[in-house]
């Protein structure tokens, strides 16, 4: 039997569940078994958890669908625990270096405790310094073990599961486990505190709890509010059958007013049902109060006695009283211009059009990527409703005819803004942008993270420096509803860099669904289009933005590389958006495909792709042709930008270093040989998971028509899928 059970929900940490997992199995004190608990097991923890169980033996998976919530994911853990002790750790969290070690020690001294609390560490998810808020109540318990009533206010409701282990008998013959579905810890540290005979304190971080900038469930506005009534009723019933004492009753009930208080008192969290959450809280109070009981000084004393006498209207004007934040700042819109301003104002104060759908990609540099190829999807499925593409006034020309567009920074473009109920952007939309109640705002992403994004590039200077105010960065994160996902790895890693209250739509990129469904004729007329000559191998040059160098270069002579490859080759180049100007820097063999405005008709031209860091590589793998990549400064741009795993150790194909060996690959054909083929096809089954050919359609029908979830059509496994066609390779 292990010494410990180390239970870890992880529902909706996908993205930091590894760093909880690793600061386990990183404790010098290993004799432990390790629980993840997982949504199902397809779920996208699942797929973090399934390389630790293969690694380490006492890793130990299970599962516990959502709709159970937190309480009966840690119950299925604890369920599943044959430790002698339980830890529950939340999948955001860490233990800090030694934390089992010290456990032990300290259980070691004070003999099986049915409790042994502990200190933790509350770290701001950005900035700020940590906070300990358990280190003065536990300051103020005995030395060694104690009885529950040598330390009152030790009473469990203030402190999170995780501030606490716990033998794990006692949770067994006391029948505890985590009651309700919300507010879960205060009902069961209250039953914990209640029934324990024998405790324990280690005056020791443990846990560093990392303070998730959405914050959680209990902070947001909502009926589940209601079940902290449900939760203070359970533990002040289970009080009084015991007949707890009065020096123990008395801080029990005190916190547990607290904390009902603060949620009374809250302007945002009862959005509804106030009078009736106020009304059943003063009967709960009058009901379980403790004789003599003496209601705090200051303003909380002022709401203990109205609560007590049921005087919710002096209890609302006193709660309207104290309120210091105006709401009309944060809601002023501030494009530039007092005209604009007013104009847009006014349109806000119209309502929404339930019909409008407003549609921009790259910061409107065109017709493109995502955004157009939900757009057209719309068109077929959903044609009730109108669709205006915002754009810059040199890229008006990229719009297709037929359909409707704004300029950027024109007054319809302000119009259909404030108007719109469906927002759909690869990027972001303007700062000034007001995220009006109703409205829909989808971020459809427009690549596969391999470099450092969002919140995550703080810790690099040079990009930092370029991305400006990260507060700004995140005020427009707020505004999603959706975010859009290719593969798993995008899930977990636009969780980390883009954190915010949105969800997931694990749909695939609609601007790929053309690498499944186009046929040979497609590829010959893009390939005509383009100019590519006929019988001639096209390899497409697609190096990215390096955030260190002030212009494009490519890094690598393509007119030395063509006459070192042969005749057979011709190169399309196409150098990163930001470098689109319009000029052709092609030549000969070099046919410079920069501005051409699909990125997916060059891919679909191209027999191979050779790439540096681009996430084009994610995209191109969809169609299952051969890519090599030149990382000739790999080592620079790694620790410049940063990035979120080692591609030269999962490289979609063959990697070369300097251009002799970039050439030497197709010289001798190894760029498209066996070894070339297995190194794609691990990188396929992790990065196109999604994209199948029906991503466009799983979006409008889940966010423009409103299907449920279970309604859109599922995912073709890879196995099953056919892609384009190569003009020129023939594939197995």
């Amino acid at each position: 039997m292990p010494r410990f059970s180390i239970v870890v929900p992880s529902h909706g940490v996908a993205g930091r569940l590894s760093q909880a997992l690793d600061s386990v199995l990183a404790q010098s004190f290993g004799d432990f078994e390790l629980i993840p608990v997982c949504d199902a097991p397809d779920a996208p923890a699942a797929d973090v958890v399934t390389g630790y169980a293969e690694r380490d033996s006492r890793v130990t998976p299970v599962h516990s669908p959502p709709s159970d919530g937190l309480a009966g994911a840690r119950n299925t853990g604890l369920r599943a625990a044959v430790g002698g002790h339980v830890l529950f750790l939340d999948g955001d969290d860490v233990l800090v270096p030694g934390a089992l070690a010290a456990l032990d020690a300290r259980l070691d001294g004070t003999g099986d405790v049915d409790v042994l609390y502990f200190e933790h560490e509350r770290t701001p998810w950005w900035e700020g310094e940590p906070a300990n808020p358990a280190a003065p109540l536990l300051a103020r318990t005995p030395d060694g073990a104690f009885t529950p009533d040598r330390a009152p206010r030790l009473t469990g409701v203030t402190l999170p599961a995780w501030s606490a282990v716990y033998r794990r008998a006692f949770l067994t013959e006391q029948n505890i486990a985590f009651p309700g579905n919300h507010f879960t810890d205060v009902g069961f540290g209250g039953l914990v505190a209640l029934r324990a005979e024998r405790v324990a304190a280690l005056r020791t971080v443990v846990v560093r709890h990392l303070l998730r900038r959405q914050g959680n469930l209990l902070g947001l506005p909502g009926e589940h509010h209601a079940e902290l009534l449900d939760q203070t009723e359970l533990v002040l019933t289970r009080a009084a059958e015991q007949d707890l004492s009065a020096d123990r009753l008395k801080p029990l009930f005190e916190q547990l007013f607290a904390a009902v208080l603060k949620t009374a008192a809250h302007p945002r969290r009862l959005t509804s049902g106030r009078r009736t959450f106020f009304r059943r809280a003063s009967a709960l109070y009058r009901r379980h109060r403790p004789d003599g009981y003496r209601a705090p000084g200051g303003s909380l004393g002022v709401q203990h006695r109205l609560l007590a006498s049921g005087s919710y209207a002096a209890f609302r004007s006193l709660r309207a009283a104290n309120r210091t934040v105006s709401r009309a700042a944060a809601l002023l819109p501030r494009p530039r211009g007092l005209r604009t301003r007013l104009r847009y104002a006014a349109a806000l104060r119209l309502p929404l059009d339930r019909n409008l759908v407003v549609y921009c990609a790259y910061w409107g540099r065109g017709y493109a990527c995502n955004p157009a190829a939900i757009h057209a999807k719309a068109r077929e499925l959903a044609p009730h409703l109108r669709a205006v593409f915002l754009v810059e006034p040199d890229a008006v020309g990229s719009v297709p005819p037929g359909v409707e567009h704004a300029v950027i920074g024109s007054r319809k473009y302000w119009q259909v803004l404030a108007r719109a109920t469906y927002l759909v952007n690869n990027a972001n939309f303007a700062d000034a942008v007001v995220k009006r109640p109703g409205s829909v705002h989808l971020q459809t992403q427009h690549g596969t993270p391999l470099k450092t994004m969002g919140a995550d590039q703080a810790t690099y200077p040079v990009v930092a420096a370029a991305t400006g105010s990260f507060a700004r960065l995140l005020a427009r994160v707020d505004r999603w509803d959706y975010n859009l996902t290719s593969n798993r790895h995008s899930t977990e890693m636009w969780e980390r860099a883009f954190p915010s209250a949105h969800e997931t739509l694990e749909y695939g990129y609609p601007r790929n669904d053309v690498y499944c469904t186009a046929s040979a004729e497609d590829v010959a007329r893009v390939r005509k289009e383009l100019g590519v000559p006929d019988g001639k191998k096209a390899l497409l040059y697609a190096p990215t933005h390096r955030d260190y160098a002030t212009g494009f270069e490519t890094g690598l002579d393509l007119a030395e590389f063509c006459e070192a490859i042969g005749d057979d080759y011709v190169v399309l180049l196409r150098a990163h958006y930001f470098y689109d100007q319009g000029a052709s820097r092609g030549g000969g063999r070099i046919i410079d495909v920069t501005g051409h405005r699909s990125s997916e008709d060059v891919c679909l031209a191209a027999d191979g792709l050779i790439t540096d860091y681009s996430s084009i590589m994610f995209d191109y793998a969809n169609l299952d042709r051969p890519i090599v990549v030149y990382a000739d400064d790999w080592d620079v741009y790694r620790e410049t930008r940063g990035v979120y795993f080692d591609l030269m150790e999962l490289p979609p194909g063959r990697v070369a270093r300097t251009p002799g060996e970039l050439a030497a690959v197709f010289r001798d054909g190894s760029w498209a040989d066996g070894t070339a083929t297995s190194l794609r096809a691990a990188f396929r089954e992790r990065f196109c998971q999604f994209d199948d050919g029906r991503a466009a359609e799983r979006v409008v029908r889940r966010v423009l028509l409103g299907e449920p979830p279970e309604s859109v059509p599922p995912v073709i496994p890879l196995a099953e899928r056919v892609p384009a066609p190569a003009a020129t390779l023939v594939r197995s």
